[in-house]
């Protein structure tokens, strides 16, 4: 199953509603997808989570949300319009472009072996801002959304009672002009990221990296992934970021190969030095610690930049890897076997019959009444109501979706007040009063969170 699971991803994403080709009524856009009624659900799931065990569950990191076009200073200060390059490089005979440190042996396309001498290409995405191109200032789709958060470095200091080490995190889209972008929705032009900027003293970096490194395996552990198919691989210097003194790559074993899921870097003082060489802005931290906990108005004391650990997770790999994680077929059905607490719908409501009208309408209360109890008090706890077809299509429908629990409402359900619950993976079925359902359905998904 392996050579073929990614076209299996792909038809399933498409067949079910998780991920459409872009504009395909025209044609589409090479690499370019969008995210269907399940496909988001599950997407801002993880997003909810990452949030949630990154920000919300700790004092030490604050959220931000920055702008997607920014003063194009910012990008000659961290050296992105220098920097940020892919190696290009040409076949003679199809004249297709690659990425040199991406092209083994011959040409994919042709079978070529001559090619040109490479060549940087910047793969920041421009863009103008004035009424024409020629009146207009040149600006630029941010490549990364680290940025956005060292230029407000000073902002969170001014308006928060943060002191070292704290981080600053952000959920954002990104932009990269890639040169090959492909693999479904592992490389794309456009694609989102979850990513904090950690502060901290210069002597304290390599704990704080170690620290990171530990809660990103944790994360790719709650995300259900086979910790067997990740591998940490030490990044060396000439392959390095220009920003980066350390960088780990934990790569994960694709049906393409074994290729980065996440990546932790150190970044020295790089950013915060260079935006105060280039906006003479005073960016350094005050270290006077107060009484209170604060931070001391009297700023000749311990006056530094502070160094960066930066933790860095694609929210587009965070999806595809937890997807081919959860596929599995199993003789006569194909099931998504997604963490409860990921999965886009969390409970299907059935009347056993839809030409029933008893049936029909006992399962709608229970269905009604169940989306008030949890969609109001519980983020991400999708419900929904299926009355297609025979109930045996109907369970297989939601396993190949990843709903953990079904619910059918019979003809005894009528005399005993109770349903049938029907366990995705097990394919076990109990009966439960209904009285009980939101305490039994509260317990079976919060004891897989």
């Amino acid at each position: 199953m392996t050579n073929d699971l990614m076209a299996k991803i792909v038809s399933l994403c498409k067949r079910r509603g998780f991920i459409y080709p872009d504009s395909e009524i025209y044609g589409g856009l090479a690499n370019t997808w969008d995210y269907g009624p399940l496909g988001v659900e599950l997407k801002n799931n993880i997003k909810q989570l990452w949030w949630k065990r990154f920000v919300q569950g700790r004092d030490d990191i604050v959220g931000i949300d920055t702008a997607l076009i920014m003063n194009p200073k910012v990008w000659e200060a961290s050296g992105h319009t220098k920097e940020f390059v892919d190696l290009l490089t040409e076949c003679k005979k199809c004249h297709q472009r690659f990425r040199a440190d991406e092209l083994q042996g011959a040409c994919p396309n042709c079978g070529g072996s001559d090619f040109t001498e490479t060549k940087k290409f910047n793969i920041l995405f421009r863009t103008f801002i004035g009424p024409s191109e020629r009146d207009a200032n040149t600006a630029y789709l941010r490549g990364e959304t680290a940025q956005g958060m060292f230029v407000n470095f000073k902002n969170i200091l001014d308006t928060t009672r943060l002191s070292l080490p704290f981080g600053i995190a952000q959920i954002g889209k990104a932009f990269r002009n890639e040169i090959t972008p492909g693999n479904f929705i592992f490389r794309l032009r456009e694609f989102e990221m979850m990513e904090i900027e950690y502060f901290t003293k210069e002597e304290e970096w390599e704990k704080w990296f170690e620290y990171w490194r530990k809660e990103m395996i944790n994360w790719i552990k709650e995300l259900g992934v086979n910790i067997k198919k990740i591998h940490e691989v030490e990044i060396p210097e000439h392959e390095r970021a220009h920003y980066s003194k350390r960088t780990i790559d934990f790569e994960y074993e694709f049906p393409f190969g074994q290729k980065e899921l996440y990546g932790l870097a150190y970044r020295t003082d790089f950013d915060l030095k260079n935006h105060e060489k280039f906006s003479g802005r005073d960016l350094k931290y005050y270290e006077a610690p107060t009484p209170s906990g604060g931070r001391s108005p009297d700023r000749s004391v311990g006056k530094f930049w502070p160094h960066v650990i930066e933790p860095t997770w694609g929210v587009d790999r965070s999806v595809l890897v937890t997807l081919l994680e959860a596929y599995s077929e199993e003789k006569d059905r194909i099931v998504l076997k997604l963490p409860p607490k990921l999965a886009p719908i969390k409970v299907a409501v059935f009347p056993l019959l839809a030409n029933k009208p008893q049936l029909v309408k006992k399962a709608r209360k229970i269905y009604e009444d169940l989306k008030k109890s949890f969609m109001l008090h519980a983020s991400g706890f999708m419900i929904t109501w299926d009355d297609r077809g025979n109930i045996g299509k109907r369970y297989y429908s939601q396993d190949e979706i990843g709903t953990p629990w079904t619910i059918t409402i019979d003809f005894e359900s009528l005399e005993k007040d109770d349903v049938t619950v029907r366990n995705r993976d097990t394919m076990k079925q109990e009966r439960i009063n209904i009285k009980d359902l939101p305490d039994y359905l509260s317990k079976k998904l919060f004891s897989h969170v």
